[in-house]
């Protein structure tokens, strides 16, 4: 490398102490772009050599939340939870899912289920979606299966997947959960009426449910609603459910399905992405030398390099599509 590059490299840095390599060689591009660009491991390597470089602890992620739409209409946006878990007479746990309409307050699903892992949540929204139809957002907390303070973006497979269905992701602020206040009024009214005492086994517990779904849905009156039923104001989404194709990447250089582990693998290297993309289709372009743009759907999500075959993410491309905040 010419020794007025390296300098160039090294001023740049001390200028932003706090910028890795691939940000100090972006920066580069746009001050001299004229200038053929090196590789983001040879900014690496040229800090390393300087004694630029800081090896420091992978930081948890900090979940904050996003903007928050306000509904005025059936499916604008669903809201999810899980109501916090109870042992049944057999001894075993409860963890019951619910799912609502945010604007007409219907419950569309309530699920007795065995934990909150991914496999079992995502054929209760798969159900919800066949009968209802898909709606424009949902709301949920920062836990699993609906996020991950290790995944990237947050993301889980769960979220992933509803992303693929065109569905934005709204999610409520750690230690706020008045943000998702009226579902959280609806979990009293759960607990009541069919929670104390529990039932005997989980197929038991899912029949009150399913008493407890229908009466709220089609008998109880609603202040909120003019003292109209759930169901005498809800209807279905125009939104249907058809399941999902996979992605094809025409103005990219490749389409690469992400691996079970989460990799990206191409030329026989292996780029460590996201296990939340297990299974999908991403497009990779290359855009400068050994520099590949990774992308899902419409959205660019980070930049890897050959030679250090470290995907660095760019900032959270997601968030949800309704402008309007809520109150709640």
């Amino acid at each position: 490398m010419p020794e007025q590059l390296e300098r160039t490299i090294v001023r740049l840095k001390r200028e932003k102490p706090h910028w890795g390599a691939p940000k100090i060689r972006e920066l580069l591009v746009r001050r001299f772009p004229d200038l053929r660009p090196p590789a983001i491991s040879t900014v690496h390597t040229v800090l390393d050599r300087n004694g630029l470089v800081n090896c420091r602890k992978r930081r948890r992620r900090q979940a904050l939340g996003t903007r928050l739409s306000a509904s005025r209409h059936p499916n604008e946006l669903w809201c999810a939870d899980f109501k916090g878990e109870f042992m049944l007479g057999d001894t075993r746990y409860c963890y019951p899912l619910t799912v609502t309409d945010h604007a007409s307050r219907y419950l569309l699903a309530v699920e007795a289920l065995e934990g909150t892992r991914e496999e079992w949540a995502a054929p209760v929204f798969e159900r919800a979606f066949e009968e209802f139809g898909l709606p424009v957002g949902i709301r949920t907390d920062n836990g699993v299966p609906f996020a991950s303070a290790n995944g990237l973006f947050g993301l889980t497979r769960l979220a992933v997947w509803w992303l693929r269905l065109g569905i934005a992701i709204e999610r409520i602020q750690p230690g706020h959960p008045e943000q998702n206040g009226r579902h959280e009024r609806l979990h009293l009214t759960l607990k009541k009426a069919t929670v104390v005492p529990a039932a005997a086994n989980l197929l038991q517990q899912q029949e009150r449910f399913n008493q407890f779904q229908a009466e709220y849905n089609t008998e109880r009156p609603h202040e909120a609603l003019g003292m109209k039923m759930p169901a005498e104001v809800y209807e279905r989404s125009p939104r249907p459910y058809r399941g999902i194709g996979q992605v094809e990447y025409p103005m990219h250089d490749r389409t690469v399905t992400v691996t079970h582990c989460g990799r990206i693998c191409m030329k026989r290297k292996k780029i460590n992405f996201s296990r939340a993309f297990a299974g999908q289709n991403v497009g990779i372009k290359e855009v400068s030398e050994k520099i590949w743009l990774v992308s899902f759907m419409e959205y660019d999500l980070g930049y890897f390099d050959e030679d250090s075959v470290r995907f660095e993410p760019l900032d959270n491309p997601f968030g949800p599509k309704v402008l309007p905040i809520s109150p709640e």
